[in-house]
């Protein structure tokens, strides 16, 4: 095996050096302190910080991007295994395909046209989708969701009852408001653990509600909330 070894490492060298740019590896950039940046078209395995933000510029192809305090965006048309942070917001442009999870903790989700993820979760933030397909489920707690016109979510969506320790960022009666858009659909349950507004689009399909009462909408937007 070791001879084998060293034959395929001799034979990669050999071309590398007859043909440039032939073999590439993927970069990889890690660090503790700092934003992580990237180069527009370029491959890249990990992308990660502990206290900075991730930026995947257009068309930039990677492995997978992480930071726990800070940010993450994404360009248009940028493919990625998958996209996690803590204490931060996920924001990516059209066209992008996350083969796995995009997640945070606390902040926001936001995903743009013909976008594609494997799953989509956060605790503390609200989750916004537009065109996107999501091939597992939609979850998350304390924040409002927009499953958007043209969207596609294969799994379900679950709406969490806050943990013990939570502490509400808004004050009063304000429910979580959750609009499923026009001609979107939702192929598997909505389970709803907390009491939330729930709009359902007349041209839009989903699965069986539980917890929630669906009040149906014809308007292009759903109607504008009271409670606030």
């Amino acid at each position: 095996m070791a001879a084998i070894h060293a034959t395929l490492v001799l034979a990669l060298l050999v071309l590398a050096a007859l043909f440039p740019g032939t073999v590439r590896a993927s970069e990889d950039i890690v660090r503790t302190n700092g934003a992580v940046t990237t180069t527009a078209g370029s491959e890249y395995g990990r992308l990660g910080t502990t206290n900075g933000s991730v930026r995947l510029a257009d068309r930039v192809t990677a492995d997978t991007g992480s930071t726990t305090n800070g940010s993450i965006s994404a360009g248009n048309d940028v493919t990625v295994g998958q996209l996690s942070t803590v204490n931060g917001s996920i924001r990516l442009g059209e066209r992008v395909r996350v083969a796995g999870e995009v997640r945070t903790v606390n902040g926001s989700i936001f995903i743009d046209r013909h976008g594609r993820a494997g799953a989509v979760e956060t605790t503390n933030g609200d989750i916004g989708l537009v065109a996107t397909e999501v091939a597992g489920d939609v979850r998350l707690a304390n924040g409002d969701l927009t499953i958007g016109i043209g969207s596609h979510v294969r799994g379900g969506v679950e709406v969490r009852k806050p943990g013990a320790n939570w502490m509400p960022v808004r004050v009063g009666t304000r429910l979580p408001r959750v609009v499923i858009g026009p001609g979107a659909v939702v192929d598997g349950p909505l389970v709803f653990e907390r009491d939330v507004a729930l709009f359902v689009h007349d041209s839009a399909r989903i699965g069986p509600v539980t917890g929630a009462q669906p009040v149906r909408y014809s308007t292009p937007t759903a109607p504008a909330r009271t409670d606030d």
